[in-house]
């Protein structure tokens, strides 16, 4: 028997905060960073209701989640593409702007689907550093050259929730060339309270070289229906549509994502949620000299440094007990590091407890 030859990659495949522990059935997941709240009751509804057709095409304009998208953040309708979940979106977007040898710049520590859909189809991933794991505008500017084609910025970002002020990323979108796509990716922007903070896509939706990723995995509580946006110029949107498979959202998460966004009171509920047990975590931890980022998305960056026990030590013992927590060495080379999803209330509570009784 022989295989056809087909490309080889030197990439590193993404691995996904773990959700499993061998012989324990429940367990908490505080890994992934997903709605501490789960789905919107209106959501839920709607996706229990019994005549939801499931034996047609789903519209591959995704036109009512795009109608309800553009009313939601009043953007325009024709400058919003879908995708099956942003990762899609980033992917067509490298498909659409690279080419073999051309640069693209990161954060040193960001999403890794980032480097990964820029390495496959042949780019060069250059990284920035970071200043106490902070994106660094100023890093990102050394790196540029005429290859650079795109900068990707989560923002916040992950996995280290520090964030870009507004008037940080509006320098870096003006000392960057003008033919330089700087992608945005919001994906926890609905969480940020803070005042000097500011959306990609309030700042930007005007702006033709800023392109904004969002997605309906985070707040919304969709991560298994897997739905996310992009919105840019409208050049850029018939370009990707052109591209983009032909139904790639499906049909029950295009109507659950358009009744999330309708669904206020639930925002409301998990942006409290979310405050309240992030600034709650963030004290307890530091009893234990254990110290994290500034409240800014729906999970926590912990530092071991200043304290008497590991990263990997309180990680084993916490998986043990069925809590599962994400471990940036994975992925993202940090050590000694922790990144903790901000829970339910029962989650949070027992991953306290947990914690009091392995350090104590």
């Amino acid at each position: 028997m022989v295989t056809p030859k087909f490309k080889k990659f030197k990439i590193e495949a993404y691995k996904p905060g773990k959700s499993k522990v061998r012989k324990l059935k429940k367990v908490i997941k505080l890994s992934a960073n997903e709605s501490a709240l789960g789905i919107s009751p209106m959501a839920k509804r709607l996706i229990s209701n019994k005549k939801m057709i499931l034996d047609k095409y789903p519209d591959g304009k995704s036109q009512v989640l795009r109608k309800a998208i553009s009313k939601k953040y009043n953007c325009d309708f024709n400058k919003i593409i879908c995708g099956a979940g942003s990762d899609e979106v980033i992917q067509m977007l490298c498909q659409l702007y690279l080419n073999p040898k051309d640069e693209v710049i990161v954060p040193e520590y960001s999403f890794l689907m980032y480097r990964i859909y820029a390495k496959i189809v042949g780019a060069k991933v250059l990284f920035a550093k970071e200043l106490n794991f902070k994106v660094s505008t100023k890093e990102i500017l050394k790196k540029i050259s005429r290859k650079t084609k795109m900068v990707f910025i989560a923002n916040p970002n992950n996995p280290t929730a520090t964030y870009l002020t507004k008037k940080e990323i509006l320098e870096l979108r003006n000392k960057l060339n003008k033919n330089i796509l700087l992608v945005v990716d919001d994906a926890y922007s609905e969480y940020m309270a803070n005042k000097d903070y500011t959306s990609g896509l309030d700042l930007f939706r005007n702006r033709d070289n800023v392109f904004i990723l969002r997605t309906f995995s985070k707040m919304f509580g969709l991560a298994s229906l897997r739905v996310g946006w992009g919105y840019g110029s409208k050049k850029i949107i018939d370009t990707l549509n052109v591209i983009k498979p032909p139904f790639n959202v499906n049909g029950i998460g295009q109507l659950a994502a358009a009744e999330s966004l309708k669904d206020k009171k639930f925002i409301s509920k998990s942006i409290k949620h979310n405050l309240f047990y992030a600034n709650k975590l963030k004290k307890f931890l530091e009893i234990y000299n254990i110290s994290t980022n500034k409240i800014s998305a729906n999970f926590l960056f912990l530092n071991f440094d200043r304290s008497k026990i590991s990263a990997k030590y309180l990680y084993e013992k916490l998986k043990q007990k069925g809590i599962i927590l994400r471990s940036t060495v994975d992925g993202y080379g940090i050590k000694n590091k922790l990144r903790l999803t901000i829970g339910s209330n029962e989650e949070n509570l027992k991953f306290m407890n947990a914690v009091k009784r392995i350090l104590n």
